[in-house]
């Protein structure tokens, strides 16, 4: 694996911080037995949307759908 440095001048420190996140992924994707279905990522799971509830219809509603609380 080569990791090349386009842009900046990160320390020793920086650049070890990177590389064993990027290792510790590989790591984990290699674990997956082949054929197993991946664990889903939790960004594109459409329920952290919906966590809060809804307000309920009147007439500032569109107001309290973009101002929480």
């Amino acid at each position: 694996m080569n990791i090349k440095v386009l842009r900046g001048n990160p320390t020793a420190e920086e650049l070890a911080a990177a590389l064993a996140v990027v290792r510790a992924r590989a790591a984990a994707e290699a674990a997956i037995p082949p054929g197993a279905p991946k664990p889903r990522d939790g960004w594109s799971d459409p329920s952290r949307i919906a966590r809060q509830r809804l307000p309920q219809p009147g007439p500032a509603t569109w107001a309290r759908t973009y101002w929480p609380g």
